[in-house]
């Protein structure tokens, strides 16, 4: 029995022998054969590298607010009575949007009118009186008492008449209207937006270690989904001159003009700042670069070999 397991093992060695010499004698001879052929020629097209003026830039969000926005309300409650605004209107500073009923006012406004100038003619008589005596001084302090509390109460309620009339606190556009004549509002009720569109804020942040490349005056870029082929340039009007300690960032105010109203308050943009002065760099079309799992690979020429004609 020893013997013919012993020569089986041996058959079984030597064929795994001639296998694994086999496949040896395969791979030296296949490297032999691949480092005889050398690398295989590349055909492209070359062009000059020259040194052209790279601006460095940063890009970061951020988002869009106006220059002026409010919500126009009431500071007093009133009926309304009429409505002189268009939605979506641009209106300038000033301008009337609602009138509140103010008939009830109007008549006290008169009612305190006619007080005032009676203050006032008993005052001057009794200044008269006063030159000749006929009169103590008390009294003339009394009238003329009587003719300031009588003015005051016309102010008074001339401001009140004009807090009923609402209008624009600057210029701008206007939203929709919240509003209908009849309604009644309360002080705080909404009747419509008014932002001014021209120009617009953008405001980003930026991490604590690129704070010193940042200042008020430098260029800026941003790009908006509704608009992708465009880009609007402005300027950093404002830096924050402290930093949020919970996330080591600084808040930064740029104005972006915006004459034809493309922009919108609390649009998403893509901010682009220019960091420094140009630097001149080498660059190389982008179709020129290859790019691979290992990095990106560029060809230089070093010499050029031209074929030779039979």
């Amino acid at each position: 029995m020893k013997k013919p397991m012993l020569t089986m093992l041996v058959i079984v060695g030597l064929l795994f022998g001639c296998i694994f010499g086999y496949k040896t004698i395969t791979g030296i001879m296949m490297g032999r054969y691949m480092a005889s052929m050398g690398s295989p020629a590349v055909y492209v097209s070359a062009t000059d590298v020259k040194y052209y003026n790279w601006q460095p830039q940063m890009k970061v969000a951020g988002s869009l607010r106006a220059v002026l926005g409010v919500n126009i309300t009431t500071e007093l409650a009133g009926m309304v009575r009429t409505i002189h605004f268009t939605p979506g209107a641009l209106v300038k500073k000033d301008d009337l949007l609602v009138q509140l009923d103010i008939d009830p006012d109007t008549a006290q406004l008169h009612t305190l009118q006619a007080n005032a100038e009676l203050a006032a003619i008993t005052y001057k008589r009794d200044a008269a009186q006063f030159k000749i005596h006929a009169i103590s001084k008390a009294t003339l302090d009394t009238d003329a008492a009587n003719l300031k509390s009588a003015d005051a109460q016309v102010a008074q309620q001339a401001a009140i008449i004009q807090q009923k009339t609402i209008r624009a606190p600057f210029s701008g556009r206007l939203g929709i209207s919240a509003v209908n004549p009849g309604q009644y509002l309360n002080p705080g009720d909404k009747v419509t937006m008014l932002q001014t569109l021209d120009p617009m804020y953008v405001d980003f942040y930026i991490p604590q270690q690129a704070v010193s490349a940042i200042k008020a005056g430098q260029v800026v870029s941003i790009k908006v989904d509704s608009f992708p082929r465009l880009k609007f340039k402005g300027v950093i009007s404002t830096v924050d001159p402290g930093l949020d300690s919970s996330v080591r960032n600084v808040a930064v105010e740029a104005t972006i003009p915006n004459p034809k109203f493309d922009l919108m308050p609390g649009m998403f943009a893509s901010v682009t700042v220019d960091t420094g002065a140009p630097i001149p760099q080498l660059t190389v079309p982008l179709n020129a670069v290859s790019f691979n799992p290992y990095g990106e690979v560029v060809y230089i020429i070093n010499k050029v070999q031209k074929n030779k004609k039979k």
